[in-house]
């Protein structure tokens, strides 16, 4: 009763108290409710049936992302407009009952320019849907269709290519040619300083931290183990730093280094990715700064993947650890553990339980990161090394939970973990990923 009357008893937080809003890796549209995807046959249903106004409403339902309000769509009288975000770019678009049209601006060309003009139509052979424009100042990319040939797959994998393409294509317009201005960029959401600040010094401190682990490695006898050292790197900040534009797509061509075939051994790709991990730390706050924001997307840039693909890249990174953790070298051996699932993390659009139990070992892992962020929920303390194993277990009973309508078999052993360690935490969390079974019923 007294703590009813004074307020004596704690309240409990809610997950916005303990945790800031900050999201972390790409996006992945592979996280479909069943709900969401009964709406896709509902699509496919009422356009066979010629109903196209009522199939492009289910297709925009199955396309919205309720958590993000990624898509809207809106009535106008006879005719009907939507817009659907794709981080720095905006489509938007009409459809009445004969045509549908969708556009995206890419940049404001104040000048008539040849090269600019010559590189647009050299791109456009490249494009299965869409097309470039230009309409007065602005350049802009463009898809139109016939109600009745606007079908929801065709028009899926139109507005992929329209949304993707646009998003990157505008950083490199801009960057290669100075006469072109930005536009349309007033829906992009800016993050405060003091998180631009927290990323900038963990991407300093990361790369640093990873080449003085390098240089205690011989190049040519442990070049596997330095491959993976970089390459988890690449994949850590990917997930967790979350570039954008330039930053992004030096980061991508780091990793393109050493998965492009060719006939160079991998320690001449290494030192390449390495002199380029040290090019990027150079980089001023003032270059890193505005390649942090957050933005929604529509459309993931990978691909979904079968379970299979993800039980063998982790367990062949495992199988590569023993040597390291022989030899008295912890730190890359977690390193080497990291990289299973952050190489599947960063090259496929994974099932959101698998990317959510990846955020924990993020958190465990890097958890002086977290906090600086301003998460006051601990996983994982480094300064005691010593293991939140409770909490640990609620969030991944939580994650199962929530995704067992879709996934009937999803399961998690975590009486099967390990916490003396970090890297016996590693290597049994996992270890046990590899059995997560995200078949859908």
């Amino acid at each position: 009763m007294l703590d009813k009357l004074f307020g004596w008893t704690k309240k409990k937080q809610s997950p916005e108290a303990i945790n800031p809003p900050i999201t972390f890796g790409r996006y992945s549209d592979n996280n479909k409710t069943p709900y969401k995807t009964k709406r896709w046959a509902d699509a496919e249903n009422l356009f066979k049936e010629k109903n196209y106004h009522e199939s492009l409403e289910a297709f925009f339902d199955y396309m919205r992302d309720d958590a993000l309000q990624n898509v809207q769509s809106s009535t106008n009288g006879a005719e009907r407009t939507f817009t659907f975000y794709q981080g720095s770019k905006l489509v938007r678009g009409r459809y009445n009952g004969e045509n549908l049209s969708a556009e995206v601006t890419l940049a404001r060309m104040a000048q008539p320019s040849v090269p600019v003009m010559r590189r647009l139509l050299e791109h456009n052979f490249n494009l299965f849907y869409c097309r470039y424009g230009l309409d007065a100042d602005r350049l802009c990319m463009c898809f139109d269709t016939e109600m009745n040939t606007a079908n929801p797959n065709k028009l899926y994998y139109a507005f992929k290519e329209l949304a993707t393409r646009a998003d990157k294509q505008d950083d490199l317009l801009l960057q290669d040619f100075q006469t072109l201005l930005p536009i349309d960029t007033e829906h992009i959401e800016q993050i405060p300083d003091a998180e631009k600040e927290v990323k900038y010094n963990y991407l300093i401190q990361w790369i640093r931290d990873t080449a003085a682990a390098i240089e205690q490695l011989d190049p040519d006898k442990m070049s596997g183990g330095i491959s993976y050292l970089l390459l988890n790197l690449a994949y850590r900040i990917d997930f967790l730093i979350v570039p954008e534009s330039r930053l992004l797509y030096d980061l991508e061509d780091l990793v393109a280094v050493f998965f492009i075939k060719d006939d160079k051994a991998s320690s001449e790709k290494n030192k390449v990715m390495l002199q380029g991990f040290l090019k990027m730390m150079t980089k001023t706050k003032e270059e890193v700064f505005p390649c942090l924001f957050r933005s929604k997307h529509s459309f993931a840039i990978t691909q979904p993947t079968q379970q299979k693909i993800i039980a063998d890249s982790i367990f062949g990174a495992n199988q590569n650890t023993v040597w390291f953790k022989e030899n008295n070298n912890p730190y890359v051996a977690q390193q080497i553990s990291e990289y299973g699932l952050g190489y599947c993390q960063y090259n496929f659009s994974l099932p959101r339980p698998i990317t959510d139990l990846y955020l924990i070992l993020m958190k465990v892992s890097y958890a002086d990161f977290f906090r600086d962020l301003g998460f006051s929920e601990e996983l994982y303390n480094s300064k005691t090394q010593k293991f939140n194993s409770d909490l640990i277990g609620q969030k991944i009973t939580g994650i199962m939970d929530a995704w067992r309508e879709k996934y009937p078999q999803i399961n998690f052993k975590t009486e099967n973990l390990k916490y003396d360690s970090v890297l016996s935490f590693t290597l049994s969390f996992t270890a046990e990923i590899e059995f997560v079974n995200t078949e859908v019923s």
